[in-house]
Order: structure tokens, then C-alpha cells, then sequence
């Protein structure tokens, strides 16, 4: 864990919607090849937050950002919300995982390399070599190597989820984002998502929502409490 650079670079933060104010004025250095968990009581906005980091908040209707966000993306700082950043790259560099899996109503194949062919990819091999190593990433690959043609929807609520990880990974994101991503699974698949989130951080910076305190202790190398409108550090990293 590289705690030495940052990955993402919050500057006097301010975000509202719907006459509500989820962050005030809030600065924040998040580091690069680590697990950041946001943890606070439900409905305060840790969700909508993550939007701050792939703009996503910009289809609320009447929501308003100020402030900077930041975050080295090929080796530079980027302001993210400059002109110069375009949504397609930043989408690219910064994925999301749901709290809810959501496969599309496809092949499991199709599933991954949805996003690699909406970029314009065209060489099969390619395709074929990067959903292969996707799926491995995201320690699926051994469960589903032999029926890659069947439809994604009948996968179990576990392998779903590992497969939307998947499908994020296949752009090879610098940041992933992930809102509760264990929420909805048995207790053993949810070990196998940790053990995952775990592995990640090698290649990626992520960003976590999360209500399940052990959880936190497991996995998180840091935490952050949103409470009063500002991100705060707690004492919850893994030991």
C-alpha cells in the first residue's frame, strides 16, 4: 500500500441536492493501491458521495457540486470535472460496482465484454484474452470457463456480483468504486467478494460503502465516517 502518493484529492468539497447538503466544504486525501471505507448511519448520503468520483450526480436533477476533485489517472493529476476530461475516459479509469447486481440480460461472455466492445474493440482474441483474464480477477473464471455462452441471469446472487466486478475490470480501472457491494449475498459469498476487494488493491484504489462494521475491520485500510456533512477518519482499518 502506497500511502506515500495520493490516488484521489478532494478540495474544499461541497455537494446538494434536492435543497440538501450531503458535504460542506470537505477536503480529503484518499492514498493510491489501498481500501477506503465510507461508513455512516443509512440514508446520509455515503451512496450518492461515491457519484462524486464518476460523476454520475450529474443526471440529479437539481443537484450542485463546488469545490475539486482529483485524481491521477496515467501517471497524472487530473481534475476531473475539467473540460479537458472527457466522461468516456474518466468512465474508463474509474469503475462502479452496484449494491445490487445488475447483468445484463446476455451470455455470460457477452456480459463481460460489453464495455470492451462498446469502446470500439474489435479483435476477437483480444476480447477473448481479456474476458478470460477479467474473470479470473474477480475469481470467477474456474465456475463459469466451461458455459460462457449461458445467459448471465443464472448465475447465483454471488457469482452476479463477481461478474459486474468482472465487467468493470475488463477497462482495467485505476478506481473502483463499490456501494455495498456485499449486501445482498450469504455469508460465504460475501467472504468470497472480501477476498477479492483484498486482491484488487494490487492494480486499484477503492472506494467502499459499507454498513457492515466487521466487514470494515476485514478489509478497509482505512475508514472515513460521514457525519455533519464532512468525511471524518475513524479508528476501523484492518490491522
Amino acid at each position: 500500500m502506497n500511502f506515500n502518493r495520493s490516488k484521489i484529492i478532494l478540495e474544499n468539497l461541497s455537494f446538494r441536492y434536492h435543497d440538501r447538503t450531503i458535504l460542506n466544504e470537505t477536503s480529503y486525501c484518499f492514498p493510491e493501491n489501498s481500501i477506503t471505507a465510507i461508513v455512516g448511519p443509512s440514508g446520509i448520503g455515503k451512496s450518492t458521495s461515491l457519484m462524486l468520483f464518476n460523476r454520475l450526480w450529474e443526471s440529479i436533477p437539481g443537484a450542485k457540486m463546488t469545490g475539486k476533485v482529483s485524481v491521477l489517472l496515467d501517471g497524472s493529476m487530473t481534475d476531473i470535472y475539467a473540460s479537458s476530461c472527457s466522461l468516456p475516459y474518466l468512465r474508463k479509469k474509474v469503475g462502479t460496482v452496484f449494491q445490487v447486481p445488475n447483468p445484463l440480460p446476455m451470455s455470460i461472455f457477452k456480459n463481460v465484454a460489453f464495455p470492451l466492445k462498446l469502446s470500439g474493440e474489435k479483435n476477437k482474441e483480444k476480447i477473448r484474452a481479456e474476458v478470460e483474464s477479467a474473470l479470473k480477477r474477480s475469481f470467477l473464471w474456474d465456475e463459469v470457463k466451461d458455459r460462457l455462452n449461458r445467459n448471465a441471469l443464472e448465475l447465483s446472487g454471488g457469482q452476479q456480483q463477481r461478474l459486474c466486478v468482472a465487467r468493470a475490470l475488463i477497462l482495467n480501472p485505476e478506481v473502483l468504486l463499490l456501494d455495498e457491494p456485499t449486501s445482498s449475498l450469504d455469508k460465504t459469498s460475501a467472504k468470497i467478494i472480501e477476498d477479492l476487494l483484498i486482491s484488487l488493491k494490487e492494480t486499484c484504489t477503492l472506494l467502499l460503502v459499507s454498513h457492515y462494521q466487521e466487514q470494515v475491520q476485514r478489509v478497509a485500510d482505512q475508514a472515513l465516517e460521514l457525519a455533519d456533512k464532512k468525511l471524518h477518519p475513524i479508528n476501523r482499518g484492518r490491522s
